[in-house]
């Protein structure tokens, strides 16, 4: 019975250290920002995309949810925090339909498998960041009206080139990530 509560125990504290751990990953790479036009690059639907195919939904809404509640409870994690404001706040500004689809991102990304061709890993990773944009645009309406190329120039464009480089850096490695799964 003891090795049976040691086993449940120790799958608890590695959950909970690959959930921090996720969230720490997803924090630091919003912060780095990577020079690009007209807006810095970062690098968070990566890891959004990245935790969704190594650890699965599960692991992946959590970690996703727990980066979403430490930006909302004030934590300066979310990209552009603490410099244009902190917590609900910022939460629930221009951004907020993108971190949204960070959820919807994460679990669409953990479909992919390994019997998946390249093809259909980059169908799959393109569905998923898709989902980012489209909440992210319709919340961003709100703000900026509903006019498509205006949402479309300032809520996708600006990032479109950096996407597209992520999501062919992911399909060509997501072999490998999904290895990753077999140790959790």
């Amino acid at each position: 019975m003891d090795l049976i509560k040691n086993n449940t125990q120790s799958k608890i504290i590695k959950l909970i250290l690959i959930i921090l751990l996720g969230s720490i990953a997803l924090t630091i790479s919003a912060k780095i920002k990577i020079p690009f036009y007209p807006v810095p690059m970062t690098m968070q639907t990566f890891v959004v995309l990245f935790l969704g195919i190594s650890f699965g939904y599960k692991i992946g809404l959590m970690t996703i949810t727990l980066y979403l509640l430490e930006g909302i409870a004030g934590l300066p994690v979310f990209a552009n925090s603490p410099e244009k404001g902190v917590g609900l706040i910022y939460f629930t500004g221009p951004t907020m339909g993108y971190l949204l689809g960070f959820l919807t991102a994460v679990s669409l990304s953990s479909k992919i498998n390994s019997k998946d061709n390249f093809f259909i890993v980059l169908l799959k990773l393109i569905l998923a960041v898709s989902t980012i944009y489209i909440l992210g645009i319709l919340w961003l309406g709100k703000f900026l009206g509903w006019e498509i190329k205006i949402l479309f120039d300032g809520g996708v464009k600006p990032f479109l080139l950096a996407e597209i480089f992520k999501i062919l850096l992911l399909a060509l490695i997501t072999k490998q990530i999904i290895k990753i799964r077999k140790f959790i």
